[in-house]
């Protein structure tokens, strides 16, 4: 089969692979489109430490079951399916606890560390465990499908997030994950949603999908002030109920602290660098609860019917569907943040 392989840091080769062999719980499926995700973009360089090659990359993902293993019973050859990025063990102590985002020995789609290697979809093929698929609604595309994951990991910290009718609530970071963000925060019933990023163009989508208001914290703006400042002026004075860091830097995690009321949640998300600074004594004596959000916990379900529904817009963050063949250069260009990409998805 085809596969697009990181053979080395920032190297992609497209070569010729066994097809994977399914173990007895698992069903082969055939990829129809796989999405390039942000952290697959950070992994290429090393950066991340998740992307050790070689490695086929990819865990957004949707296809056609083309095999099933011999203790597979709910799927079958044909089926239209997508599945979750993370692979767990049932029986795992935080899988019955209804945490399997945080199972022990988890491992996920398309990743490798020191600690595992999982082949993923950026290929013709994938194998994948039956407990992880979910069906594609008939009005859903195989490329729409291909965007559910990162739909449902904005469903998860919006789920974490205490949220009330009418609450005001600060998005940083704009990007695709920022988007769904944004959309799942209007679903909730937010009054207020300020999204802020440094792209213009990203800005005027964030307010097409659900922000009712926005902020370019590149652009000085003396009349206003200072990003916190004009967050207050939008707040009732006090800032905003709660916050989502949807990037992983050190200056974000600031704003998204510095942008909230007392007694408020700041969500943290994004996660590109290993470590960042905090405002320690504005998180204590303000009272702050900082709530990470891992992965995917239980809302693909939620993600596919907001997605068949209309509800949440996936289309609007799609940039361009290519040839696996190209994927190299795709993510070169994603690499060097070239103006107007957000999603990119591979067809095998």
């Amino acid at each position: 089969m085809k596969a697009l392989v990181l053979t080395q840091y920032n190297q992609f080769d497209l070569q010729d692979l066994p097809q994977p062999t399914i173990r007895p719980n698992e069903v082969l499926v055939r990829v129809k489109a796989v999405g390039i995700c942000g952290s697959d973009v950070h992994g290429m360089d090393g950066s991340s430490g998740r992307r050790i090659p070689p490695i086929v990359m990819g865990h957004e993902a949707s296809g056609i079951i083309t095999e099933v293993g011999s203790d597979v019973r709910s799927w079958a050859t044909g089926d239209r399916v997508t599945f979750d990025s993370t692979v767990y063990a049932l029986d795992d102590w935080y899988s019955r606890r209804g945490q399997y985002n945080l199972s022990d020995g988890r491992e996920v789609v398309g990743v490798s560390t020191p600690d595992f290697k999982r082949n993923g979809a950026f290929a013709e093929y994938v194998a994948v465990p039956q407990h992880i698929l979910y069906a594609i609604p008939e009005n859903v595309s195989f490329t729409q499908a291909a965007l559910v994951e990162p739909v449902a990991v904005a469903l998860h910290a919006v789920s974490l997030t205490p949220i009330q009718i009418n609450d005001s609530a600060v998005v940083v970071g704009a990007g695709m994950i920022g988007l769904f963000v944004i959309q799942a925060l209007k679903l909730a019933g937010c009054g207020t949603i300020i999204a802020i990023d440094l792209d213009d163009d990203r800005l005027a989508l964030a307010q097409k999908l659900g922000a009712t208001h926005t902020i370019n914290a590149g652009k000085a703006d003396l009349q206003l002030g200072d990003v916190p400042t004009q967050v207050q002026r939008l707040t009732h004075g006090r800032g905003a109920d709660s916050s989502f860091e949807v990037v992983g830097a050190g200056p974000t995690v600031k704003t998204a602290i510095d942008c909230v009321r007392k007694g408020a949640t700041v969500t943290l998300v994004g996660n590109l660098a290993p470590t960042v600074e905090i405002p320690l004594q504005a998180v204590v004596t303000r009272q702050l609860r900082l709530q990470g959000s891992c992965a995917i916990n239980g809302e693909y379900e939620a993600a596919l019917a907001l997605i068949s529904s209309g509800r949440i817009n996936v289309e609007a963050i799609l940039s361009a569907e290519v040839p696996l063949e190209e994927g190299a250069d795709w993510f070169k260009r994603l690499y060097n943040k070239e103006k107007g990409l957000i999603k990119v998805v591979l067809k095998p």
